[in-house]
C-alpha cells in the first residue's frame, strides 16, 4: 500500500468513521482527500505507462476530454452525471476482477455505484440532487439504485465468505455500511485504487511505493492542482461543493478511463 500498512490502514478506518459521524461537508471533505489525493494516485502513472512516441497524442486526447467533460457538466449536468456514474461501473467491472466471470465483474462494477446507497438511499438522494440531477429524478432513482446496491452487496459477501477474500468483504461492507461519501472513498480504494496503483507500480518496476511516488509526482501534482482549481472555480454556483467534486473527478476520471486503453500497450502474460 502507498501508506505504511498497519499505521496507514488504522488511520484511514479512524478518519472514516471520523467522517461518518460527521454532518454530509465532514464525509464530503473525507471523500476528497481519500478519493482526490491517494486514489488519484494509480492515475498519475497514466504517462508513464504510454510509449515515448504516443504521447504527445495522449496528451493532446486526454485534454480535449478533460475541456470537454467540464463543458458538459456546466451545461448539462442531468446528463453527465448518470453517464459518468454508467462509465465508472464499466470501468471497475473492467478492471476490479479481471480473472473473474462476466457476472462477477457485472457485479462488483455495478455494486461499487449502487451498493453505497443500500442503506443510506434518503442520503443518497440528497447526493444526486446536489450533483445536478433534475430535481424530479433522484428520489425514484436513488431507490432503484439502492435495491440493485442491496442485491450486489449480498452476492459479492457470498462471494468474498466461500473464497476467504478479505479484501472483497471488507470493500463491500464499507459500501454497504458507511454513508455514501465515505463508504465510496473506502470501497473505491480496498477494490480499485490501491490494487491497481500496485499493479502500476510494479508495472513500472519500482521496488517501493515511495519509488512510484517520485515516478509519477509532476503529474500527481498537476491533477491535484487542476482538480482545485476546477472546486475553486464552480463553487460560488455550487455552495455545497457536490457538483464541483463530481465535475473534477469526472475530468480526471474519464480521460483515463476512455483514453489511456487505447495508448497503453499490452501487457505482457
Amino acid at each position: 500500500m502507498i501508506l505504511p500498512q498497519r499505521v496507514g490502514w488504522t488511520g484511514l478506518w479512524g478518519a472514516a468513521l471520523a467522517a461518518s459521524f460527521s454532518p454530509l461537508s465532514g464525509q464530503l471533505l473525507f471523500a476528497i482527500v481519500a478519493t482526490g489525493m491517494i486514489g488519484m494516485a494509480h492515475g498519475a502513472s497514466d504517462l508513464a505507462v504510454v510509449r515515448q512516441a504516443r504521447q504527445l497524442p495522449f496528451l493532446a486526447l486526454y485534454g480535449l476530454v478533460m475541456v470537454f467533460c467540464l463543458l458538459w457538466w456546466h451545461t448539462s449536468p442531468s446528463m453527465a452525471l448518470p453517464l459518468f456514474l454508467l462509465a465508472s461501473a464499466v470501468h471497475f467491472a473492467l478492471e476490479d476482477a479481471p480473472q473473474g466471470g462476466a457476472m462477477e465483474r457485472l457485479t462488483r462494477g455495478v455494486s461499487m455505484i449502487a451498493t453505497p446507497a443500500a442503506l443510506h438511499a434518503g442520503e443518497y438522494n440528497i447526493i444526486l440532487h446536489q450533483a445536478g440531477l433534475a430535481a424530479s429524478a433522484p428520489g425514484a432513482l436513488a431507490w432503484g439504485i439502492a435495491i440493485t446496491g442491496g442485491a450486489c452487496a449480498t452476492g459479492l459477501i457470498a462471494v468474498g465468505l466461500r473464497r476467504c477474500d478479505r479484501r472483497l468483504l471488507a470493500g463491500t461492507l464499507a459500501l454497504l455500511i458507511l454513508p455514501p461519501f465515505v463508504g465510496f472513498s473506502m470501497g473505491f480504494l480496498i477494490l480499485h485504487a490501491l490494487p491497481q496503483t500496485r499493479l502500476r507500480r510494479d508495472r513500472l518496476g519500482c521496488a517501493s511505493y515511495t519509488g512510484y511516488l517520485r515516478a509519477t509526482w509532476p503529474v500527481l501534482t498537476a491533477a491535484i492542482l487542476l482538480a482545485t482549481a476546477i472546486v475553486v472555480i464552480m463553487l460560488p454556483a455550487d455552495k455545497a461543493g457536490i457538483q464541483s467534486l463530481f465535475a473534477a473527478l469526472a475530468a480526471l476520471a474519464v480521460p483515463h478511463m476512455l483514453i489511456t486503453p487505447w495508448f497503453e500497450p499490452p501487457q505482457s502474460t
